[in-house]
């Protein structure tokens, strides 16, 4: 199955963070974390959240209704999802934390998105680079970074805090 996801043309972000892997992992891995973190958010409830079973609801600011199935859960370093509308296209997610070093930690999101998935790489392959990859990236930075300024300042993010996204705003 992961052969089918992983021959999409991907969009890949990173960010380090200043607190070790333990509480970045505390925070990604903690039911209903993107009502803290996640700048498009405006719901995000648990479905399920037990220890071999994982999956929640996001609804984004502009009304977009995803569901988050787990895939993988590997504690303390990361896992996979798919995400999309119930019973629609899905795109797989891989969250991974790493330690560069002690008290420091990076986090990396892989997104293979469903859309374009139905046309040939070469085909897709400029769309996606002039397209969907800068407004996969600027969403992955502001995900991501909304994690970062809930670790930082112990306070959820605002809203759209850094800038609307032309996808979920």
């Amino acid at each position: 199955m992961a052969t089918v996801w992983t021959d999409r043309l991907p969009v890949c972000h990173s960010l380090d963070f200043d607190v070790g892997a333990d509480e970045l992992w505390a925070a990604i891995s903690e039911p209903g974390n993107l009502n803290l973190s996640h700048p498009f958010c405006k719901s995000n409830d648990v479905i399920q959240w037990q220890e071999d079973r994982h999956s929640d609801r996001l609804v984004y600011l502009n009304g977009r209704d995803y569901v988050r199935k787990f895939q993988t859960w590997e504690e303390g370093s990361g896992y996979t999802l798919l995400i999309g509308e119930e019973g629609g296209a899905q795109s797989y997610v891989v969250w991974q934390i790493d330690s560069p070093a002690r008290g420091k930690s990076r986090l990396t999101i892989t997104v293979y998105p469903h859309i374009l998935a139905s046309l040939p790489k070469f085909l897709a392959y400029i769309p996606h680079e002039i397209w969907v990859k800068p407004r996969l990236k600027k969403y992955l930075d502001s995900v991501i970074s909304g994690f970062r300024y809930y670790l930082r300042n112990g306070e959820s993010v605002p809203r759209d805090h850094f800038g609307k996204h032309p996808w979920f705003s």
